[in-house]
């Protein structure tokens, strides 16, 4: 079974199919691992987790934006595009498309940093670290990094080539 295509039984296309899923699955856990990693890294003065865990209210939310990036991730991992009747290993290890995923994230992720900097030089009489005290603030800051989080990388996943 060195390739796929209509000489494989239907299952066998499914379960492959569903690996190549999972397997897109978790590469994009890492990369949104690495992406929080930065958020972190962007406001050092907020404490995210801490503050997160004071509110039921704000726990609800990262709950929720954890659902959003996860179902973005899902959808996008399912209908990413996949040729079928190559090579059973480049069904896996496409490179190109691998490549793709991370450059398009890292470059997203770097376009929407730039554009928060933006945004908070431009807008002085708004304080965006002063949510800092209020867990539901940061609680819905870190909802909208996931969903964003999530977006970008439904975007990298389905991208065509």
């Amino acid at each position: 079974m060195n390739e796929l295509g209509l000489a494989i039984p239907f299952w066998v296309l499914a379960l492959l199919w569903m690996a190549k899923t999972i397997w897109l699955v978790i590469i994009c856990t890492l990369l949104a691992w690495l992406g929080i990693r930065a958020f972190d890294a962007l406001t050092p003065h907020i404490p995210h987790r801490q503050r997160i865990g004071e509110s039921p209210v704000a726990t609800g939310l990262f709950i929720a934006g954890f659902f959003i990036l996860t179902g973005l991730v899902i959808h996008g991992a399912l209908t990413a595009p996949t040729v079928v009747g190559g090579p059973l290993l480049t069904y896996f290890f496409d490179f190109r498309r691998l490549g793709l995923l991370a450059l398009s994230f890292v470059v997203s992720l770097l376009v929407g940093v730039a554009l928060f900097y933006i945004v908070d030089k431009l807008t002085p009489k708004i304080p965006f670290a002063g949510i800092e005290p209020e867990p539901v603030a940061v609680g819905i800051n870190v909802f909208g990094y996931l969903v964003f989080f999530g977006l970008i990388l439904h975007a990298a996943l389905t991208i065509p080539l």
